[in-house]
Parts: C-alpha cells; sequence; structure tokens
C-alpha cells in the first residue's frame, strides 16, 4: 500500500499564518480528490478541540480536518502544551492529560521519548490517507532547541516531507526572516526547504518583484507564492496574539460586546461568529483597562480559573464587572468564566493552583469544585430553562463541546440552564450551567455555544430589542464554516504555484 504524499508548512516565526494556510491546503487537495490529513507533532495552544471519541487536541487540526472533510483524531496532533502558569504547563498526549510539567523537565524528560510516538503516528496517518499536510511551530531555526525538536524538522524527516518556509512581509524584514532562517539550518535541513511563501501581503505585487528575483538568487529556491492579506477569512485563530489590538471601541457599532482578555484565556474561538455579524462591535479588553459602557460582558475559558480570577480582583476589574451586572448589564460565563461567577471556587488538590480557595464574582447562586480528572466530550444539548435573556429558546437542541475539570453545585437561587442529551456518543441525562432569576447573568461548561446559529440569533435578538433595535434575520448572520474554508482554498490557489507545488510532492498534476 503506498504511503501518503507528504508536505509542510515552516515558518520563520509563530503567527506567520502557517494554520491558516494548512487550513487552505487541506480544502484545496480535498477538492482535487484526495484523501487528505493534517497533522502537528506538538502544539502549544490554550485552544483546543475535543474529538468525536473524547480526546483533546489543538484547534487548528480540529479545523484543517473540518477543510479536509475528515473526522479528527488525537493521531494528527499526538502532542498538546496548554500552559498554566509561566512555567508550568499541562501536557496532553494522544489526547489526555499525561501530566503538568515545567519547561526544564518537558525537555529533558518527555521529549527524548516522543520522537517514537511522534513517528508512529505519521506512519498510522501516511497508511491511511493519501496526502498529508503537516503544520510546523514557531522557527526551525532556534538553535538553542533544536537538539530535542520534535515539531519542525525532525517531523519533516520522519515524514519524508519537502517544506515550504512561510514569512510574513506584514512584519517587515521578511527577506532577513527567510534568508537567515535558512542561513541557521543545518545543510541537510536547508536542502528539505523546497520553497518559499510570502504571507499577508498588500500592496503593488510589482514593487515587490525585485525582492522576489534577489530571494531566488540568493538561495537558489523558488517563492511559490505570495499570499494577499486575508481580511476577515472567518477561520479560526489558535494564538491569543491573533487578539492583540481588539481593544479599541467602535463608535458606529448598535451592540458593544466586552469579552474579558483574561491571561490565560483559552478557546476564545467561542466568540468568532459573534464578531462577524453586521452592527456588533466585538472587543477583547485586559483586566484593568476601561470597559466603557458595554451592552454585554463575556468572561470567556481559562486554563487556570483561580489564577485569573485572583488577577482580575487585582486589577478591580471584578468590582467593574459586579456594578454592571447590577445596573442591568448581561453577564456571561464560559467554562472556567461561568465558574467565576459564582459563590466560592474550591480547590482540594491544588490542580488549578497554589492558592488553594478563592470567592467568586457572587453574581451566581453557585458553587465549584476543580477535581483531577478533565472532562472532554463532544455534546448535545436543550434549553431547560425560559429566564435565558428573554430568549424563546426553551427546548432548542444545540451541539458544542466540554474541556473542564471544576465541577458546580447549583444553589436554591439558580436555575440550570441546560440540559445535556448527549455526551461523546453516550445518551445521557444531565443539567449544565446555571441563570439567574432575572435572566441576565448566566454561564455554561459548554464551548461552542454561538456556533449555533439559532441560538445566536435569538440571543442577539433579545439584546438588540432591550436597546430598540430592529431585530437581524438568519440570512445576516455570517457565511457557514464550508463555505468559509471554500473561500480561503479559493483565495490561496490563485496566489500559490498548485502545479509546482505538486510536481514537488511527486503528485504529477494533481488532481485524481
Amino acid at each position: 500500500m503506498a504511503l501518503a504524499k507528504t508536505i509542510m508548512i515552516q515558518g520563520t516565526s509563530s503567527h506567520v499564518g502557517k494554520s491558516l494556510l494548512c487550513t487552505a491546503l487541506c480544502r484545496i487537495f480535498k477538492q482535487d480528490g484526495f484523501r487528505v490529513a493534517p497533522f502537528k507533532a506538538q502544539n502549544m495552544a490554550l485552544n483546543s478541540y475535543v474529538t468525536l471519541a473524547g480526546g483533546e487536541i489543538g484547534r487548528a487540526q480540529g479545523a484543517q480536518a473540518e477543510a479536509a472533510g475528515v473526522e479528527a483524531t488525537v493521531t494528527m496532533n499526538p502532542v498538546l502544551i496548554k500552559p498554566k502558569q509561566d512555567l508550568n504547563a499541562q501536557i496532553v498526549v494522544l489526547g489526555k492529560p499525561l501530566a503538568d510539567m515545567s519547561a526544564r523537565d518537558y525537555r529533558a524528560k518527555f521529549l527524548p521519548e516522543a520522537v517514537s510516538l511522534v513517528s508512529q503516528c505519521i506512519e498510522d496517518l501516511r497508511r491511511q490517507f493519501q496526502v498529508m499536510v503537516i503544520e510546523g511551530a514557531g522557527s526551525p531555526a532556534e538553535v538553542n532547541l533544536k537538539d530535542r525538536d520534535i515539531v519542525n524538522m525532525r517531523t519533516a524527516m520522519l515524514a519524508e516531507a519537502p517544506v515550504l518556509l512561510v514569512a510574513d512581509i506584514d512584519r517587515g524584514g521578511v527577506f532577513a526572516s527567510l534568508v537567515g532562517t535558512l542561513e541557521l539550518l543545518e545543510p541537510h535541513e536547508r536542502e528539505r526547504v523546497a520553497g518559499f511563501l510570502i504571507n499577508k501581503f498588500r500592496g503593488d505585487i510589482e514593487l515587490l518583484k525585485p525582492g522576489l528575483e534577489f530571494l531566488e538568487q540568493r538561495t537558489g529556491k523558488p517563492v511559490l507564492g505570495v499570499i494577499p492579506y486575508l481580511h476577515e477569512h472567518g477561520i479560526e485563530q489558535e494564538d491569543s496574539v491573533a487578539l492583540d489590538g481588539n481593544t479599541t471601541f467602535s463608535t458606529g457599532s448598535e451592540l458593544d460586546i466586552v469579552v474579558i482578555k483574561l491571561p490565560r484565556i483559552s478557546n476564545f474561538t467561542d466568540f468568532d461568529l459573534i464578531g462577524q455579524v453586521p452592527g456588533i462591535s466585538l472587543r477583547f479588553v485586559r483586566p484593568g483597562d476601561l470597559l466603557g459602557a458595554p451592552d454585554v460582558v463575556i468572561l470567556p475559558g481559562t486554563k487556570n480559573t483561580i489564577e485569573d480570577l485572583q488577577y482580575l480582583k487585582e486589577k478591580g476589574t471584578d468590582q467593574v464587572i459586579i456594578e454592571l451586572a447590577q445596573s442591568g448589564i448581561p453577564i456571561v460565563g464560559i467554562c472556567g468564566g461561568y465558574q467565576m461567577l459564582g459563590k466560592m471556587l474550591y480547590d482540594p488538590w491544588g490542580s488549578e493552583a497554589s492558592l488553594g480557595n478563592i470567592t467568586g464574582l457572587g453574581l451566581l447562586d453557585i458553587e465549584t469544585t476543580f477535581f483531577q480528572e478533565k472532562q472532554t466530550h463532544r455534546c448535545k444539548a436543550k434549553f431547560s430553562c425560559q429566564e435565558f435573556n428573554g430568549c424563546d429558546v426553551t427546548n432548542q437542541e444545540i451541539t458544542g463541546y466540554e474541556i473542564h475539570t471544576g465541577q458546580v453545585t447549583l444553589g436554591s437561587q439558580a436555575k440550570p440552564l441546560l440540559q445535556i442529551t448527549q455526551r461523546s456518543g453516550h445518551i445521557v441525562d444531565l443539567q449544565d450551567g446555571a441563570v439567574d432569576k432575572r435572566g441576565n447573568i448566566w454561564g455554561t461548561h459548554m464551548h461552542g455555544l454561538f456556533d449555533n446559529k439559532a441560538l445566536l440569533l435569538a440571543w442577539l435578538n433579545s439584546l438588540r430589542e432591550a436597546k430598540g433595535l430592529q431585530k437581524l434575520s438568519l440570512a445576516q448572520l455570517p457565511a457557514n464554516r464550508e463555505e468559509k474554508y471554500d473561500n480561503l482554498a479559493e483565495t490561496v490557489r490563485q496566489h500559490l504555484n498548485m502545479k509546482k507545488l505538486y510536481q514537488i510532492m511527486g503528485l504529477g498534476e494533481g488532481k485524481l
């Protein structure tokens, strides 16, 4: 049986667009008739994705699997690093938490054993698929880390993958970044680089051509494409650096929604669809910064609920949120943010931090206890309350996913928000979430809630109605993911020399 052909996207640094380009390639190869698998050996991210079997992988590989039209599996991202503190992270292996480790222990004790795991996952995927699109991490030229690298050139060698090196021209210094990266690679690694991609270009391509000619003459390697800066592409971002700059007021918006940008914010993709709805200003505001006069405040998920809650208090933002709630402004909590809305948070095993117990914001009559075992599930649920922001959503079925260690107990002044009917493919009858008596303050462990368009529309229209604004229709909501993947693929295909890429991969003319 023939093994899958491979291509790997590496970058001159983080946030140059590797994930987005891999997503585009997954959709392009799918459109051209291939069975495609994404892969990233090691991912450091707080945005994660839950597979059908309940395994946790990087959000980017989940999106890439969607773009490829296949079900995501844990072999597509065997190692996921989820930072909890500055020098400590949870290590997730094949979808399940292995241990919390310091960076030093991870490098000294885990990485030497991880090569065989990565190799086995690559082999398994190559036997199942026809094409593998592989994503690197950061830069392959980190000289202090290269000797134990499992995610860049080591992966490329294990997968027999030619490498396309990507640089972000919007940052400046694109030619120095590409040439400098090549210079720091070992000769055999340099030979594996088959060409360059320049990403996030805006301007006159004619003015860039002398630089492209210089680059090809200096390195002897071709530039396979210059990809334009993609505004509002709608594809989920993985790194919180993507949120930088989203803290300014928008004067022309009808609804102003603030998401608190917690230090360890996770799964902020929960709010992607909200930010693409016409008339909405979605602002990510750091604790301590001015919130202004928002119509809604959202506390998002976090990898360390207790430490981020403590930080919120130190910056005084907790009192601002409480005052807004008392004035009638809706407050929403997702996962860790939901837990923060309660009265008390207990950490008897120290699974969150060394701070022990902590008082919450006291906006919901709930208490949270953190356990050592993590719950990761894809799930289906129905709304079990009628107080949810005045929305008519009772018994409406929604889908989402859970990733949490905290278990919540409701007091007499809180009502359950959801009735979970299915978890990881099993029929269940469980309560989740809570809502206060007025319906303005509510929370849930369920991520992906706002990806349910009917629910999102009902919720936004209740907010608009409260302000005397005209209701939106379903047709005014953003395109679905499939349309976005197709649009992304079309743009990248137009600006990438696909014929040359297929030749590099040994796939001839490409299309089946």
